[in-house]
Parts: C-alpha cells; structure tokens; sequence
C-alpha cells in the first residue's frame, strides 16, 4: 500500500488503482453512518474530492491520491458504512481508479514515512 498526507491508501494493480481511507482516519472520524461515492466514469485528478464519509462527528472528503478515471465502486461500504471502519483495508474500500499518469505513484508514501 501507498499513502498520502490527507490519509488516503492506495493499492496498486497493473493499470488500476484501489483508493480507501486509513485505519488511523477512520479512527478519527469515529462510526461512519453514510458514504457517498463517486459515480463510475468520474475523471479526477490528484486532491480533487472523490467521495465523503459521514460519521457521528463529523463529514470528511475523500481524495483523489493520483489522476484517474472511477472504474469501480464498492456498493457494499454504502449499505454498511460500518465495513470502511471495521476493515478499512479490505472490504471497506471506497473506489477503484483507472491510473491516467504513473509518475505520480512516486509522490505517493510507504507505510514508514506515513
């Protein structure tokens, strides 16, 4: 996995680019009760906001971590936004991305620097 400052992972597999939020952001925002996800088709390019998460606390953006277009949604995390706390990692992902420019993954953080 990759990071970002904004708490953002990424996963990387061929030209596809898996995007959810980090255990420690979950942690912060606490029970989320609501996700809206991009729709599939959206083109962002890094830092634009792609989604929201919701909790009891507060409503926080989701950031694009690299430049792509929305392949796929996980439709799951919006009926249970629970699973984005519970398994922030696997099942609570946000949206795959179609990568449109590699050279950004370097920016990107290890698991060390984050």
């Amino acid at each position: 996995l990759k990071y970002n400052e904004s708490h953002e992972w990424i996963r990387i597999n061929g030209d596809e680019a898996t995007v959810g939020i980090t255990e420690y952001a979950q942690s912060l925002l606490g029970d989320l009760v609501y996700v809206e996800l991009p729709e599939i088709g959206d083109e962002f390019a890094i830092g634009d906001d792609a989604c929201v998460v919701e909790s009891v606390k507060a409503a926080s953006d989701v950031y694009a971590p690299i430049d792509g277009e929305v392949i796929e949604i996980n439709e799951t995390v919006s009926n249970d936004p629970a699973l984005v706390n519970s398994s922030p990692y696997q099942d609570g992902w946000l949206f795959k991305l179609k990568i449109t420019d590699e050279s950004q993954l370097a920016g990107l953080m290890s698991a060390e620097k984050y």
